[in-house]
């Protein structure tokens, strides 16, 4: 039965949560990473989870608790973001607090979020987040986070929306996980405290200057898109993966290393200077952009699992799309800096460390053919020259011509990747599990917006969530290529 609800759920109380000590930060400057967000929405990713074995009055006292004393170890999330004189934009750390809204959703259940008989994501989703279409800008008069708690019939949906501005993947992932850390754990010790540290070559005396009452989003709300879950199984993978690689895959003793498979850790310790895996790897690796084999000279490097993922979902959408043989196609990549720079920032530096790398060919290229291996290969190669040199100009561009970032695709030729199958969204269970699944809000959405998240069953699973026009998410579907891959659950 599909569950018909409307675009906003009954709000049963909201309240403003602050931290549980005062903040010893005063302000933190907005990085050249940063400002560019302050164009786009708010970041709205959330969990699915069953019904908690105790009522929903002592979970909401729980949670409202356990984020209290959050936000003591991540203050700037209780701020607001501040515009001096000068131009400058800074997050004033002023415990003003964070929304936290308790949503009635009784007449919806756990599966009817889970996917609709058309594969597409439940527009019911939607309805589990707040701060719907807030540009990060608005952060100067509204909360940098609000917290929803959606009560179902049979489960409970825990979303945040994240300022854009304020910080990256990497920095949601974290909160969140400490965000059910203190909430199973009831103490107020964490595991990983984030790094507020601004001396970073991505502090700037540049200044960006925006029209009169903010920037606005760069791309149209209205034009008609689909949303749908692909799922890739660990199996499916590794036969994809075998495919691009003719075979040649890292196998010890008849095993595949999970991080082999996804995103090539020796690699990402060539590119770091030979310097061990540490336990907080998936950080300093986390975001798609770093998913690359760094020895780009080699005739036959190995390809990864995720540049192979992303070819296939190139070739795919290309096809779909119809493109003139002689028009170009980009696919887009968010590249992880921490590592990159040199010296690197700390793993859990707190704020967006992330820049847009563009791999761009002839749309005749991208389908062509056998051409899947070269298509990843592209990919491979973009990625894997984007070390300290080529972050330092990145900046070093930005700098020259201060700009917010122009997400969209208003040629209607481009993919952008965007999260990362290594983030940890299963590793948060509030107390009584993990999540069933995990999903995100109706922010930041246009055709050619893909974010990958971990599978469920972990192994090295991936979800792909695709944004698409209606007529190419229909291409997409019937394609035989694209489809071989997509396992069925």
């Amino acid at each position: 039965m599909k569950i018909m609800v409307s675009q906003s759920l009954p709000i049963v109380s909201k309240c403003r949560v602050s931290p549980s000590q005062k903040s010893t930060l005063t302000e933190l400057k907005l990085s050249v990473s940063d400002l560019p967000m302050l164009s786009c929405h708010y970041i709205q990713k959330g969990g699915l989870f069953a019904k908690p074995p105790f009522p929903i009055s002592d979970l909401l006292s729980l949670l409202k608790r356990s984020l209290s004393h959050s936000l003591t170890h991540f203050p700037p999330l209780a701020g607001r973001l501040t515009t001096d004189a000068a131009g400058y934009v800074y997050i004033h750390c002023n415990d003003e607090g964070v929304d936290f809204i308790h949503a009635n959703a009784s007449h919806i259940h756990v599966i009817d979020l889970l996917g609709s008989a058309d594969g597409d994501v439940p527009e019911a989703v939607k309805s589990c987040f707040a701060f719907d279409h807030a540009v990060s800008h608005t952060g100067h008069f509204r909360p940098l986070l609000a917290v929803q708690v959606t009560e179902l019939a049979d489960g409970v949906f825990i979303a945040c929306s994240f300022n854009h501005a304020v910080a990256d993947g990497t920095s949601f992932w974290n909160f969140f996980n400490t965000f059910a850390e203190l909430s199973r754990s009831g103490v107020k010790r964490i595991s990983r405290s984030p790094d507020f540290s601004r001396d970073s070559v991505l502090i700037s005396s540049a200044v960006l200057r925006l029209p009169e009452g903010g920037p606005k989003v760069t791309f149209s709300g209205d034009a008609p898109i689909r949303e749908r879950i692909f799922r890739f199984s660990r199996e499916s993978i590794l036969k994809l993966k075998a495919r691009v690689n003719n075979g040649n895959m890292m196998i010890t003793n008849g095993a595949v290393n999970v991080a082999e498979l996804m995103g090539k850790h020796a690699n990402d310790t060539l590119m770091c200077k030979q310097k061990p895996i540490t336990p907080l790897s998936w950080l300093r690796n986390a975001v798609t952009g770093n998913h690359t084999n760094p020895t780009a000279a080699a005739a036959k490097a190995e390809i990864s699992s995720f540049q192979s993922l992303s070819a296939l979902l190139w070739r795919g959408i290309t096809r779909s799309r119809r493109l003139p043989a002689g028009e170009t196609t980009t696919f887009r990549m968010a590249v992880n800096c921490r590592h990159r720079l040199e010296p690197e920032l700390e793993p859990l530096y707190f704020g967006n460390a992330i820049q847009s790398v563009p791999t761009s060919a002839l749309a005749g290229d991208v389908v062509a053919g056998e051409n899947l291996r070269w298509c990843a290969e592209q990919l491979n190669r973009t990625v894997a020259a984007h070390g300290d040199a080529a972050a330092r100009k990145y900046v070093e561009d930005w700098e020259r011509e201060p700009r917010c970032f122009p997400l969209g695709n208003p040629g209607g030729t481009m993919v952008m990747m965007g999260s990362s199958p290594r983030f940890p969204m299963y590793d948060n269970d509030f107390g009584w599990g993990r999540p069933v699944a995990v999903r995100s809000g109706r922010n930041n959405k246009f055709d050619g917006k893909i974010s990958a998240f971990p599978g469920r069953e972990g192994g090295g699973s991936v979800d792909l969530e695709v944004i698409l026009a209606p007529e190419t998410m229909a291409g997409l579907e019937s394609d035989p290529e694209f489809m071989q891959y997509v396992t069925v659950y």
